[in-house]
This record gives structure tokens, C-alpha cells and sequence, in this order.
């Protein structure tokens, strides 16, 4: 396998980053080309991207996507569609894109759909129970993260008289304070876990059958379900009720397929096929539409851009709406667990950086906590402002007084301030004695940072779904450029296995063949 890098398209690449790239000023830019705006807005299915605040042009567009054909992506991605086994180090295919597709659609049989109308119908018949108040998730990594940003995200949505809890820590301060404001029999337990093996899950799952049974609860098998392809081991728990899902449905893209039980509990199987229903759109612009155009390939290849050309190896996520708070962390295993990788798939080490960190906060929280180094700080670190037009609740001017914010913020770092210009304003808590022309330097903004703002109609089911779907495809684009497989995750299992071994050791408290640290670590922790 060919490394990216010494592709005719990264050389020319390069060359274009050194003589325009590099040097780049956003606000001549815009003064210069009035058609800026224009040429680097894009419209997806319920997204609207305004990409013209980023550290590109039209040029860069082109060397990108000339970049884009030579590694092959419309190829991989078409394979990916296809059902071809792209996780190649595990042998399997992909297909996520499946759970969303049409009946029919799929390329396989009726299975996909047996799954989800049986998932579908539990989930209106817990809905409809109101004996049931409580509904607790147990889960951990993609059995947790994308079912809570997606109950969280569509709260608007939820109805009265069941609560949605989510446990995932192995930690018991998760868990225990959360059973002490249960009733036994009115919980539901969903143990969401593949191989019915997962550590922290299991280990929550019996804390919580205790606690049940402790309860005096009875028919375990009526007040524990389960999402797992582990029939037998859920059986041997005393669940009866489970549903199943394939290998080929990785864990950070499970929230379409039966690990996404407690979202249809939450809305309800109407609003679960409104989720479907915009990630397939997604998909489809993802499969279909021109490379000029296509938002998710777009944005991975500015990923490539900004990682390893301009070597910035972070980005913000900054919703601008409360329902997205856990957004940043979803993004964070999608993306990091995807493409947190330092060898190709030719299993070659590779000279250049992969993922960047991903962070964020919800506006305007975030602008009181971090703001301050994304605006003056000595690293540049792209911000991503997600901005949703109308609001579920009814205060309307906090709403303006929110997407004022967003707008402001993204203005600002492009804009900066000069020193001079600081020069002439007031400023209201200087100390008296300071000497103006310091006090203007601090006060000054650089600029010139870039950020890209994403703008929805509404938070939606449909719009949720085709949200999360573009990041999808864009971790996919940026993997398939490096010549990565985005679809395993080998780097979480070397410190399972050690975990299993010091387990014991920390009751016995023996500490023979470990490193020094270790052993101090784990004699000063033995209880």
C-alpha cells in the first residue's frame, strides 16, 4: 500500500499549502473574492455547512479532492456500501448504513427489519406500561454514548411518567446513588452489552440484579431485557427477552440497531424511524452526491488539511444547544476510537499525525470556561458551532440571545482585534496604573482562527439522525485518505487484559513481576 504521503496529489498538495495555504488571511480573503461565501457553503439533508471561515479556497478544494481520487475514497466508500469486508484486520464488513435503509434496501435479506420491528413493538409495549417509571440503560463505550446524546438531544420528544437513566461507569458512585431513587418494580433494566462479557457492564448488571432482588423484586425476567447476540449467557442471568445484532455492526455505530431500545422507549417507533430515516438521507447524499459537493467527504478532507498540514491537533465541538451536550462526547469515541491509529493497514508505522483530539462544551458555557484559548491562546485549534434555528421551548428571546452568541463567537475569531483598535476603547477593570500600550496587547485578538458552523431547522429526530450519520462519513473519508482502518479497536484491549490480571492481585495484595510503580501503586491501594 501506497502511503498517502508519497501520492502525486500530497506532494502537489504541499506545494500548494507552502506558497497559499500557509499564509491565508481569512479577512482578505473575503475582501478579495466575493463569491467566498458562495463557493464554500454547502446545503446536505437537513444541514446547512458554512465552511467559509476555514483556512481554504476553492484552490485548496481541488488538491484536496484531487487527494480524494488518488487514495481511492469514492472506491472504499462505494465497497463500504457494498457489504465488502473493510474492517480488514477483523475481517468484516460495515454496514451501520444498513440499519437505516428502506426494507429491501439492504444487501441481504429481511433480518435487519425482523430485528427492528420486534425491538420496535417492546419498546411501545414498555411505553405503554405505566407500572413502569423508571428505565434504567446499562451499557458502556457505544452502548451508552449514543443512546444518551440521542435521549438527551430529542427530550422535546419524550413522554411524561417514564424517566430515561443511563449507567455506564464500573464505578459504584454511578449506579448505587441512582438505585437508592428507584422502586424495584418499577424499573426496567436494559444490560445493552454484545457479548453479555463486557467488565463494567457485568459488573453493573449483577450490582443491579442484587439490588433488585434485595428489593424484594420478583420476576427478574419481566424487569431485565437485553441487547446482546449472548442468548445463552442473558438466559443464564434470568433474561428472556433479548435482541440480537451482527459483527458487523461496530460498537460506536450501534445506536441504529438494537442497542438504540431505550431512544424508541424514550420517543417512541415513530420518532426511531424519523432517526433512521434522516441518517439514510445522509447516507445516500454520502454515496451519491458529486465529490464538489459532498458535505461529509468535504469536512474529512479538511481534517486532513488542518491535521497534517497545518498541524493542528485538536477541535472544539461548540452546540449551540443544550440537547447536544453530550454530543462532544459521542464525537470523541467516533472519531478517536475511529481513527486513533499509528499504523496503516498494511500495518506499516505512518510518518503523520491521525485524529485530532475532540472536545468540546455546549454555548454559551463553554465561552466562560475555554473560549479564552481558542480566542488568544498560542495553539489554533478549529472550532465546529452548531446552531439550531427554532427552538423546542417557547423563550424566544434567549433563543436570540443564544444564536447571537454562536454568531459572535465565530465572527471574533475570525475578525480578531488589533492592538490599535484596542487601543482606542475603554477598558472598564484596567488597573489605573497600567500602561495603555500593554494593556492593548492584552487586549488584542489575533484572528485569523478558523471555524465552520453547521446550522439545523429544528432538532429533530430526522435532523439528529442525518447529523450524527455526516460525522460518520466524515471519519470514514479522513481514515480512508491515511489508509487506515477506522473500523477496529485494538488499542482499548491491552488495558482490559491487564485490569483482569491485577483484579486478584488487589485482594491478595501480591505484587510479584510487576514494574516498580505498579507494585507501589497497587500495595498503597490493597485493602
Amino acid at each position: 500500500m501506497t502511503a498517502c504521503t508519497d501520492t502525486a496529489a500530497w506532494a502537489a498538495l504541499q506545494g500548494h499549502f507552502e506558497a497559499h495555504g500557509r499564509s491565508l488571511d481569512l479577512r482578505e480573503a473575503f475582501a478579495r473574492d466575493a463569491g467566498r461565501l458562495a463557493a464554500l457553503t454547502f446545503e446536505a439533508p437537513e444541514v446547512y455547512a458554512d465552511l467559509s471561515k476555514n483556512l481554504l479556497d476553492t484552490a485548496t478544494l481541488r488538491f484536496l479532492l484531487d487527494l480524494a481520487r488518488e487514495r481511492g475514497v469514492e472506491a472504499r466508500r462505494d465497497a463500504m456500501f457494498r457489504g465488502d469486508a473493510v474492517n480488514s484486520t477483523e475481517g468484516r464488513a460495515v454496514l451501520h448504513t444498513a440499519l437505516r435503509a428502506p426494507p429491501g434496501t439492504a444487501p441481504f435479506g429481511t433480518e435487519v427489519h425482523d430485528v427492528l420491528e420486534a425491538m420496535l413493538d417492546h419498546a411501545e409495549n414498555v411505553r405503554k406500561d405505566w407500572t413502569i417509571t423508571d428505565v434504567v440503560n446499562i451499557g458502556i463505550g457505544g452502548s451508552d454514548l449514543g443512546p444518551q446524546m440521542v435521549v438527551k438531544a430529542l427530550d422535546a420528544y419524550t413522554q411524561a411518567g417514564q424517566r430515561l437513566h443511563f449507567v455506564s461507569n464500573i464505578d459504584g458512585h454511578d449506579l448505587m446513588p441512582l438505585l437508592d431513587r428507584l422502586q424495584a418494580n418499577k424499573t426496567l433494566f436494559i444490560i445493552a452489552s454484545k457479548t453479555f462479557t463486557t467488565q463494567e457492564t457485568m459488573a453493573n448488571a449483577h450490582a443491579a440484579r442484587d439490588w433488585f432482588l434485595s428489593q424484594g423484586g420478583q420476576h427478574i425476567e419481566r424487569h431485565f431485557i437485553a441487547t446482546t447476540t449472548n442468548v445463552e449467557a442473558a438466559a443464564a442471568f434470568g433474561i428472556h427477552t433479548t435482541f440480537g445484532f451482527w459483527d458487523w455492526v461496530g460498537g460506536r455505530y450501534s445506536l441504529w440497531s438494537a442497542i438504540g431500545l431505550p431512544i424508541a422507549i424514550a420517543v417512541g417507533a415513530e420518532r426511531f424511524r424519523e432517526l433512521l430515516a434522516g441518517a439514510h438521507a445522509m447516507d445516500r447524499h454520502f454515496a451519491e452526491t458529486a465529490a464538489e459537493r459532498n458535505l461529509p467527504l468535504l469536512l474529512g478532507l479538511l481534517d486532513v488539511w488542518y491535521r497534517n498540514f497545518h498541524g493542528f491537533t485538536s477541535r472544539s465541538v461548540a452546540p449551540y444547544h443544550q440537547g447536544l451536550a453530550r454530543l462532544p462526547a459521542y464525537l470523541q469515541q467516533l472519531e478517536m476510537e475511529s481513527n486513533g491509529k499509528r499504523v496503516d493497514e498494511a500495518g506499516h508505522a505512518l510518518p503523520f499525525g491521525t485524529s485530532p483530539v475532540v472536545w468540546g462544551e455546549p454555548g454559551t458555557n463553554g465561552q466562560h470556561a475555554y473560549f479564552q484559548m481558542l480566542h488568544q491562546g498560542t495553539d489554533v485549534i478549529p472550532v465546529e458551532f452548531i446552531a439550531v434555528k427554532t427552538p423546542s421551548h417557547t423563550q424566544a428571546e434567549q433563543h436570540r440571545k443564544l444564536l447571537a452568541n454562536c454568531l459572535a463567537q465565530s465572527q471574533a475569531l475570525m475578525l480578531g482585534k488589533t492592538a490599535a483598535e484596542a487601543a482606542t476603547e475603554a477598558a472598564p477593570t484596567a488597573a489605573p496604573d497600567i500602561d495603555p500600550a500593554v494593556l492593548a496587547q492584552h487586549r488584542s485578538f489575533p484572528g485569523n482562527r478558523p471555524s465552520t458552523t453547521f446550522v439545523l431547522d429544528a432538532l429533530t429526530p430526522r435532523s439528529l439522525g442525518a447529523l450524527i450519520a455526516m460525522y460518520e462519513h466524515r471519519v470514514f473519508t479522513s481514515g480512508a485518505v491515511w489508509g487506515i482502518n477506522s473500523f477496529d479497536q485494538w488499542g482499548v484491549e491491552l488495558g482490559k487484559a491487564l485490569a483482569g490480571a491485577l483484579l486478584p492481585r488487589l485482594k491478595s495484595g501480591d505484587t510479584a513481576g510487576l514494574d516498580a510503580s505498579t507494585a507501589a501503586l497497587l500495595q498503597r491501594l490493597h485493602s
